[in-house]
């Protein structure tokens, strides 16, 4: 209970991957790590392992219906929003994006003139939430009302941490974090649904459908009775999509390379080498190899996805165990991403383990930050354009230096977040080097 991300990891780890039974009181769900197993799961037989059960209570409630239910639901939605993260799409958004953060990253010369720390965390959420907003919202929400956004979405993800660890709680029950779960809800509702209504008055704005109008014109030709709640679901699993991965992944970043300096100082290197004096931009990101292998590790390390629970629902086996319809199976990428058999020095921070990918032979379903078959995390790609464009943007002005260096451990919410804070100074990146 007091750090089970890594516990589970050790479960699954100690085993060799084999099936492990997990006693939780009265719930036992199967602990799922072998690659093999994992593709079973998630793609050769996804369709029996489907997203339900007690695991998933605590999500849907705010999440509601959209991409992340079964079914019908889940088949609409997914038409609808995969044109919205495919590549071409990305790409087009990738100069607003650049854009975006280069501004916010610049509004932190403030804490680089006064040398107080801050918490890495809700920094990292403040650029990523700005950008996102700006570019997938088209520029309808106010930057004060997305700034409440984000910090209520956090709670969300924090506050449902006992109820993951002990799904077969009732609602009836209190258990810590309800409280602050139902009044966070409350609060993301009172900013979307008015975002929803102004777009639906004011249509698309200068000929550019953005997010909102693009969704509100599926869902009210789907149903327009019910349309403007499944825009509402839509974009509150669109925001967790686009933000809470890309955060907690370069949250988990700083306290790496404080840890590893000489990482750090090729980092920088790449970064002066490929943008030099001038903005960073998206055709920067293709070029920063080593800052791309950086990121590789950091999600095979601390992949914020920590769990990907599923429901049998039917009759199946996996690596000989026999599991029964309505067992709930728990693939654990946090157990998988360290397993030995399929990783050299497996907790050892490596980048240069992804410097040839094409003579590497790595099972497909050893790596796997974004989950993987048709229920794949739909925001990766958008991942992969922000997560660089910050790092860049960051490390062409400032060294970030972690001020409380400490053993880590990850919270077990909706992400795997570093239940301790990181502090963060910045060090404009000229006094740095004259030093």
């Amino acid at each position: 209970m007091k750090d089970p991300v890594t516990e589970l990891a050790k479960m699954g780890t100690e085993a060799a991957g084999q099936v492990v039974r997990v006693g939780l009181g009265p719930f036992r769900p199967y602990l799922i790590s072998h690659p093999d197993h994992v593709q079973q799961v998630l793609t050769a037989q996804w369709g029996n392992f489907r997203r339900e059960g007690m695991f998933w209570r605590p999500v849907r409630r705010v999440t509601g219906k959209g991409i992340l239910r079964e079914g019908d639901e889940w088949v609409s939605a997914k038409k609808i929003l995969q044109p919205l993260f495919a590549p071409k799409y990305t790409s087009a958004m990738a100069e607003g994006m650049a854009d975006a953060i280069a501004e916010r990253v610049v509004e932190l010369d403030g804490h680089a003139r006064t040398g107080q720390p801050f918490d890495g965390a809700e920094e990292m959420t403040a650029i990523i939430n700005q950008a996102v907003v700006k570019v997938l919202f088209g520029g309808r929400i106010s930057r004060a009302t997305s700034e409440l956004l984000a910090p209520e979405f956090a709670t969300c993800a924090t506050s449902i941490a006992f109820r993951l660890l002990l799904p077969f709680v009732p609602y009836s029950v209190k258990v810590p974090g309800d409280r602050a779960y139902l009044r966070a809800m409350k609060n993301i509702d009172e900013i979307v649904y008015p975002l929803i209504e102004q777009t639906r008055r004011e249509g698309v704005r200068d000929g550019k459908p953005d997010l909102i109008s693009s969704l509100l014109a599926a869902r009210l030709a789907e149903d327009p009775a019910e349309g403007v709640r499944q825009v509402r679901d839509d974009l509150v699993s669109v925001y967790a999509t686009a933000t809470e991965t890309t955060a907690m992944t370069l949250t988990w970043l700083w306290a790496v390379l404080h840890d590893h300096p000489e990482i750090s100082a090729r980092l920088h290197q790449e970064i002066d080498r490929v943008v030099g004096d001038g903005p960073v931009r998206p055709e920067h990101v293709g070029q920063l190899t080593y800052l791309n292998m950086v990121l590789q590790e950091v999600l095979r390390l601390f992949p914020a996805g920590w769990l990907i629970p599923r429901m049998a629902v039917a009759d199946t086996e996996i690596g000989g165990v026999r599991i029964k319809a309505g067992s709930q199976v728990m693939i654990s990428p946090y157990a998988t991403h360290r397993l030995p058999e399929f990783w050299e020095r497996p907790l050892e921070f490596d980048p240069e383990r992804w410097a040839d990918q094409s003579t590497t032979r790595r099972h497909r379903y050893a790596f796997f930050p974004f989950g993987a078959g048709p229920h794949a995390c739909l925001g990766q790609n958008l991942f992969r354009l922000e997560a660089p464009l910050v790092i860049a943007n960051l490390l062409t002005r400032y060294r970030l230096v972690l001020t409380n260096p400490q053993r880590l451990t990850a919270l077990p919410g909706a992400s795997a977040r570093p239940k301790q804070p990181i502090m963060l100074r910045l060090v404009p990146i000229k006094l740095s080097r004259t030093k």
